[in-house]
C-alpha cells in the first residue's frame, strides 16, 4: 500500500503532557464503548493544536487541544472545530465522527475534544511522488471534487448559519491577519509583508459570496482510502468559517506558484512530467463542478492567500520564540515567514502588472 498509513505518532513532547488517568476518567464519562487502559503518543504534525492518538484495547482515538501556555486571543479554537466536523459528519461531508468536547481545562490542562482516528492514508507531498503516474490525477481530482462538494454545502441548512460572519469577508480577514501580525511583536517585521498590509485592502475586488471554508485545504490536511483515490477524511478546520469560497480555493490551489521550500510548492516542477494535471486544469474542474463560467481576480486571490499563510508562519514563529509550538518543525515553518512575503510581494506585483514572481 503506497502513502503514509495516517501520519507518525512519537513519545509525547516535553511540556505537551498531561494528567492522563484524568483524561481517562473523562473519556468513561463521555465517549461511548471506552473502557480500559489509555496509551496515549503525539502526532509529529499540526502546526497549531497538538494532535494526540489514544490507544485503547477497544479501539483508537484521536484527541486535540489548545496548546498549553499563552496564547493569542481567537486563536487555537478546538470548540470551533468539534462543531464544524459534528455539524458536517451528520451531513454526510466526509469528516471523522467527534465523540466530545471538553471545555473544562482541569482535566488536561486546555480545552480538547476526542475524535474517530481514520485507517486510510495521508500524503505530506502535493507531486503524490508515492503513487503510479497513472493514479496522480486521479487523486488530485479527489481534492478538487472534495472542496467543491464543501463550497456548494447548504451551511444554513447544517446549522451554521452562525458559523461566522457573512460579507465583506477580504476585508475582515485582511484585518484579522494584519492585526494578528502586528500584535506578535516578538516575533519581528518583514518589509514585504508590511507592504502587504497597506496594498491589500485598498486592492479588493469587488463582489462577495459566502460558502462553509476550510482555510487550510491541502494534501496533508485529509486521509485518502487505503487503495483508492477517495478522500474519507478532511482534518484540522480550526482555521473554517464562513467566507469567500474562491479565498479557500485559491488557497488549494497556491501550491502552483510556491517554491518547493514553502509548503513542497511546485512553481519549479514540469507538471506533466509527474503526470499531474495543470493549475488551469484544476481550475476548469472546479468551475464546472459548481457552476462557474471562471474565476475573476484569481491573482488577487493568490496574493492574498501567500499574505495570509505568511502572517500564519509568523505566528508559528511566535509560538516558537514564546516555547509553546505545537510542531516538531516549527523552526523550519517559521524559517520561511521571509521568503513566502516576498513571493507574495511579487505575486501582488502580477496583479499591478508589474511583472513580479
Amino acid at each position: 500500500m503506497s502513502g503514509t498509513t495516517n501520519t507518525a505518532v512519537g513519545v509525547v513532547r516535553e511540556g505537551f503532557g498531561f494528567d492522563e488517568q484524568q483524561l481517562s476518567q473523562w473519556m468513561r464519562q463521555h465517549v461511548d464503548g471506552f473502557d480500559g487502559t489509555l496509551t496515549v503518543r503525539q502526532f509529529k504534525g499540526g502546526q497549531s493544536n497538538p494532535t494526540y492518538q489514544l490507544e485503547t484495547p477497544g479501539g483508537v482515538y484521536v484527541l486535540r487541544r489548545k496548546p498549553p501556555g499563552n496564547l493569542l486571543k481567537g486563536a487555537h479554537a478546538v470548540d470551533r472545530e468539534f462543531r464544524v466536523m459534528a455539524a458536517l459528519g451528520i451531513a454526510g461531508f466526509p469528516v471523522p465522527r467527534v465523540h466530545g468536547l471538553c471545555l473544562d481545562r482541569d482535566v488536561i490542562g486546555t480545552e480538547f475534544y476526542v475524535m474517530d482516528r481514520i485507517e486510510g492514508r495521508v500524503f505530506w507531498d502535493p507531486r503524490f511522488p508515492e503513487l503510479a503516474p497513472t493514479e496522480r490525477r486521479r487523486y488530485v481530482d479527489a481534492m478538487n471534487e472534495t472542496i467543491a462538494r464543501l463550497h456548494v454545502t447548504d451551511f444554513s441548512a447544517i446549522g451554521l448559519a452562525d458559523y461566522g460572519r457573512t460579507g465583506n469577508y477580504f476585508a475582515r480577514q485582511i484585518a484579522r491577519w494584519s492585526k494578528q501580525y502586528l500584535d506578535d511583536e516578538l516575533a519581528g517585521r518583514d518589509p514585504h509583508m508590511d507592504q502587504l498590509i497597506r496594498w491589500l485592502p485598498e486592492n479588493i475586488p469587488s463582489g462577495d459570496e459566502t460558502s462553509i471554508v476550510h482555510g487550510d485545504f491541502r494534501c496533508d490536511n485529509m486521509i485518502f482510502h487505503p487503495s483508492e483515490p477517495r478522500v474519507l477524511a478532511v482534518l484540522d478546520w480550526e482555521l473554517s468559517t464562513l467566507g469567500h469560497p474562491l479565498a479557500d480555493f485559491t488557497y488549494h490551489t497556491m501550491v502552483f506558484r510556491l517554491p518547493p521550500t514553502i509548503m513542497s510548492g511546485l512553481s519549479a516542477e514540469n507538471l506533466a512530467s509527474w503526470d499531474l494535471p495543470s493549475e488551469a486544469e484544476c481550475i476548469e474542474a472546479y468551475c464546472r463542478r459548481t457552476g462557474r463560467k471562471g474565476i475573476e481576480n484569481y491573482e488577487f486571490y493568490v496574493a492574498f492567500n501567500m499574505f495570509r499563510l505568511a502572517a500564519i508562519l509568523h505566528g508559528i514563529k511566535g509560538r516558537l520564540l514564546r516555547g509553546n509550538a505545537s510542531s516538531a518543525n516549527a523552526r523550519q515553518m517559521a524559517e520561511n515567514v521571509g521568503p513566502l512575503a516576498r513571493v507574495a510581494w511579487g505575486q501582488a506585483e502580477i496583479v499591478m502588472g508589474r511583472g513580479g514572481l
